[in-house]
């Protein structure tokens, strides 16, 4: 680990010193919900005036999935703070799902007096072993003892953040501990450790794909800085570039090679040579099955991943951008002549559409909203009927404007993620989707997009129930329902009582009308969009195997 620079010391108390490294390390906003036991913090908040903007929430889940939503978006590091207990606890879904989507968030959490942790007093917010659960859930944590530790500490967590596979980080440091006064001495931004690169690797990857007959391209969230390598190696290889979720937009989804996840389990069957960039691979490798007649070559920041469920032909553990920058140059060497799969592709892709046209209503909102959002806008996807159909059939162009959280399927999370993303580009219009179920788990956030004048914009689906667990017992348990019909309030009348906006549409061209006028106002705004069942998005989703075990 290479130390940063030093500047003068000076006397300052933990959370002066701890605020002052976030502002070093390019932190201008922090979400947050206050408390006791961080009280000194909030006053280095204070102190440090508008170098950092306090963004304070109406609940702690809603500082954890802003935090989230501005990492996601920017693909810079992102933090929040709350106070320990039932604070901290209350940020683990977004914790979690930051783990899951390789987001690099900060979670700064307050704890109770330095000399009572572990001893099991009761003291208000105590938890048995707070630091053990944070280690579970992020890449790295660690306690503050001292103000002099706080640079050092918070350094190392951006160190951390910035190197290998970016997940989340958490630092927790006592309420007495932030309050402590000391000479500190100040560090530089910290830098990420970049991994050193096998060429025989590089070489020998260049030599498989570029002989390959039918190469194929699967990209994953690793892969969303790395849009122009892999658009270029795309191109060489004349290899269809397949993405679901948390890939979506590496490849602008108008060039001719861009797959959708339904045209990938089809390309699979028959690709020789799968080029792997920053995925899991969880869905081809499990579902879509394998043989001794497909060569996999993965690229991933992250070593363990790399035979996580299968040893790859070739592993490269590296960032994408480095990697395919030496692949793209190393390619032509080898690069058999290969004609263009353009019509190829377009069959593919009409062939799907045909399969994919069932999904209505859902198309036809989907389609309004991509008519309205202009290519740089982003798109945040919900566990509903609307964000189901997305992962399939929603165009994205750019990298970083389908926002997901991918494997752990947060319900809930649209509304504040939505509005971190917001924050982190305010100058880009901003969609979430949302059924009435997850709309109501972080409402209440309409208040802080409202005082912080934060114009998001939410699509929400009201069919009355959580619609897919209820068309599951229609369909599969002979309609025997439970505990899946709602009882909403009037969503016009709550939306308003925030002094947002509240639209309503009953119809695709409906819909692009409201979005117009969301967009246009300096408020945040829901449209409502009353629906019954809708058909079954799973159905296709689910594919069986295309080869092999």
């Amino acid at each position: 680990m290479t130390t940063p620079a030093t500047m003068a010391p000076g006397t300052m108390t933990t959370g002066e010193a701890a605020v002052a490294a976030l502002i070093a390390n390019g932190i201008d906003t922090i979400f947050c919900l206050p408390g006791v036991q961080n009280d000194y913090l909030f006053d280095a908040l204070h102190g440090a005036g508008d170098r950092i903007r306090p963004i304070h929430t109406r609940h702690e889940q809603g500082a954890g999935y802003m935090a989230l939503g501005m990492a996601m978006a920017s693909g810079k590091p992102a933090a929040y703070t709350v106070v320990p207990g039932p604070g901290f606890l209350n940020t683990t879904a977004a914790l979690c799902t930051a783990y899951a989507a390789n987001a690099p968030v900060l979670a700064f959490i307050g704890q109770i007096a330095q000399a009572a942790i572990g001893r099991g007093y009761g003291h208000l917010h105590e938890l048995p072993d707070q630091l053990a659960i944070m280690r579970l859930l992020t890449k790295y944590a660690d306690r503050i003892h001292a103000p002099h530790e706080a640079p050092i500490k918070v350094n190392e967590a951006f160190r951390q953040l910035r190197s290998g596979r970016p997940r989340p980080v958490a630092l927790e440091c006592s309420i007495d501990v932030l309050a402590r006064r000391a000479p500190v001495a100040p560090l530089q931004a910290a830098t990420g450790d970049d991994a050193a690169i096998d060429p025989d690797a590089i070489a020998r990857a260049a030599r498989l794909l570029g002989e390959a007959h039918h190469p194929l391209i699967v990209v994953g969230g690793g892969a969303q800085h790395a849009s122009a390598e892999v658009t270029a190696i795309a191109e060489l290889l004349q290899a269809p570039v397949v993405a679901h979720r948390m890939g979506q937009g590496i490849l602008d989804a108008r060039h001719p090679l861009a797959a959708n996840v339904l045209m990938g389990h089809k390309l699979w069957g028959k690709a020789d040579v799968v080029l792997a960039v920053g995925t899991r691979l969880q869905t081809q490798l499990q579902q879509w099955g394998t043989d001794a007649a497909l060569k996999v070559v993965r690229i991933d920041a992250d070593a363990e991943e790399l035979d996580r469920i299968e040893r790859p032909t070739i592993g490269i553990t590296a960032d994408a951008v480095a990697a395919l920058s030496l692949l793209r140059d190393a390619l032509p060497a080898h690069n058999r002549h290969r004609d263009s799969r353009a019509h190829e592709l377009a069959g593919l892709r009409a062939e799907q559409q045909a399969v994919t046209a069932v999904l209505q209503p859902q198309i036809g909102y989907l389609e309004a909203i991509r008519a309205e959002l202009p290519e740089d806008g982003i798109f945040v996807d919900e566990l509903t009927q609307l964000g189901y159909a997305a992962r399939m059939v929603f165009p994205v162009y750019r990298p970083r404007t389908y926002i997901s959280p991918g494997y752990q399927g947060t319900l809930g999370w649209g509304v504040p993620t939505a509005i971190g993303v917001k924050v982190a580009r305010p100058n880009v219009p901003v969609v979430a989707v949302s059924g009435d179920g997850g709309f109501l788990f972080n409402a209440q956030e309409l208040a802080t997009a409202v005082q912080q004048r934060i114009p998001v914009v939410i699509v929400l689906v009201n069919d009355g129930a959580y619609g897919n667990v209820r068309r599951i017992q229609t369909e599969s348990f002979g309609n025997r329902l439970i505990a899946s019909d709602l009882r909403n309030p009037d969503f016009q009348k709550f939306v308003e009582s925030f002094g947002a906006l509240a639209l309503r549409a009953t119809s695709p061209a409906e819909l692009r009308q409201a979005l117009r006028t969301a967009f246009k106002a300096d408020i945040p705004a829901v449209i409502e969009i009353p629906a019954g069942p809708m058909p079954d998005p799973w159905r296709l989703l689910r594919q069986p195997p295309a080869r092999g075990r």
